[in-house]
């Protein structure tokens, strides 16, 4: 019961419609054309302090290559609970994700930071491929990728 009240209160921090003042955000994610299967991303943030505060996302639907995400293993525990309700399916090679969020408005500008890990089977894997403050200034600057992800951008 405890980790279920301590989820409940991760993700009521992080997305709060309804609630609080929140706002939606669009994030989009284009792929390089890297030649391999889909790749598997995970969209997780953190606080001031580098402390991990939520999930917000998961690209790919098979628990077992979550442990490739190393960056949101680490910061999870490879805890799959903290993905429950919140996986699509992973992103082909030259292809975008976008998708479309409720974020308390408390994380921008308060030195929250958005990474996402990148994994492709039988490939290296790329944690941290994006680490990226969630300022009003960064909406709509596209940030490149380390490896798999071509650019990332943010919209509110």
């Amino acid at each position: 019961m405890k980790s279920l009240l301590a989820m409940l209160a991760v993700t009521t921090a992080l997305t709060l419609p309804g609630i609080a003042s929140a706002g939606q955000v669009t994030f989009t994610t284009t792929m390089r054309d890297y030649g391999g299967p889909g790749a598997y991303l995970a969209y997780y943030v953190t606080d001031a302090s580098g402390k991990y505060a939520g999930s917000l996302w998961m690209a790919g639907g098979k628990a077992k290559y979550y442990q490739h995400l190393s960056g949101w293993t680490r910061a999870t525990a490879g805890n799959t609970a903290e993905i429950n309700g919140i996986t699509g399916a992973s992103v082909g090679a030259g292809r975008s994700l976008s998708i479309t969020l409720d974020l308390a408005d408390t994380l921008f500008d308060a030195g929250y930071q958005l990474h996402i890990d990148s994994a492709v089977e039988d490939m290296r894997d790329a944690p941290n491929e994006i680490v990226v403050p969630l300022t009003a200034d960064g909406v709509g600057k596209p940030v490149s990728g380390t490896r798999y992800i071509a650019d990332f951008t943010y919209a509110r």
